[in-house]
């Protein structure tokens, strides 16, 4: 996930694969279940892939009424297959909202689409994955260029543009992925769009746990080197996996005043939704690994949080 050139303003995560729960050592016949359930999952999940390959070329056609109940049950069939059970706790966001994440997983954004049918801002990189960036791009994701950061001000007039047509949009401000034990900083940018469209902002907790257990599980999260082929194979040989989907109250960016600078609006909307976010998921439990081992985050310098 981290080859090739890093733009020094792009967004870091202190998770790797350190952070990923150790591999259970598998005998007899526990080895044989867990054999059977990736064939099976495996099995499931191409024959939904291929299912939404093939209505893609339709998906441009549709309303978006018509578009958002496709790409629920679409979505809802990818996290069945896999073995993941959606769990939301409070209401469906509204249309026009923008809804703000932390991001752990791939998985991340089938779970959104439990709070509303949402047009995703990705990084550029996702349009080229396999199956998944054709079917995204279909769904009119937003590809943003990280490391072209002249083009951000057109993309968050984008974004503006789609809320005041009534698009939800789904953004991850945490610009990049973690294991799901903590919060990074968010990037502010997108919360710029929703306060020049005037569009509510909906907190969202995202978090992954086995069923009947509380504390944070790393299965799915998908940091680091990891790669996306090792992170499905963990996912679909998991048992019992739950990703909860916490929908927080909505922040009124009418209520948010200016300032005198431009940004100021945009800093309080996201120290905003990174404070109801961090309310929902449970304390840190045991820490994480790779965070301990490299010491802190760099310093971010606040002149440059408009780079998203």
């Amino acid at each position: 996930m981290t080859g090739g050139r890093v733009h020094p303003y792009a967004p870091t995560s202190p998770c790797d694969p350190g952070c990923l729960p150790v591999p259970e050592v598998l005998r007899g016949g526990r080895r044989a279940r867990r054999l059977a359930r990736l064939t099976v999952r495996s099995v499931a999940l191409v024959a939904v892939l291929l299912a939404g390959l093939a209505v893609a070329v339709v998906l441009p056609l549709l309303g978006p009424a018509a578009l958002g109940r496709l790409q629920t049950r679409w979505t809802g069939a990818v996290l069945a297959a896999c073995g993941v059970r959606v769990r939301r706790r409070g209401p469906m966001a509204p249309p026009g909202a923008l809804v703000v994440a932390n991001h752990v997983s791939w998985l991340d954004v089938m779970a959104l689409h439990a709070v509303a049918p949402v047009r995703m801002l990705a990084k550029r990189e996702v349009r080229r994955w396999p199956l998944l960036g054709v079917l995204a791009a279909s769904a009119g994701t937003v590809f943003l260029d990280r490391d072209r950061l002249r083009t951000l001000p057109d993309a968050v007039a984008g974004l503006a543009a789609a809320l005041r047509a009534g698009a939800t949009v789904g953004v991850f401000a945490e610009g990049t992925t973690r294991c799901g034990r903590d919060l990074g900083p968010f990037r502010p940018a997108a919360f710029q769009a929703a306060h020049d469209a005037g569009a509510p902002v909906v907190p969202v907790a995202v978090r992954y746990r086995r069923r009947g257990e509380e504390p944070v599980d790393a299965t799915a999260a998908f940091v680091g080197d990891d790669t996306l082929a090792s992170s499905l194979l963990r996912v679909l040989a998991a048992r019992d996996l739950v990703v909860d989907v916490d929908v927080r109250p909505a922040l009124d960016t009418r209520a948010v005043p200016t300032g005198p600078a431009r940004a100021d609006a945009r800093r309080a909307l996201a120290r905003a939704a990174a404070a109801a976010i961090t309310a929902a998921l449970p304390a840190d439990v045991g820490g994480h690994a790779a965070a301990t081992r490299r010491g802190p985050e760099p310093v971010r310098r606040p002149e440059l949080e408009h780079a998203a």
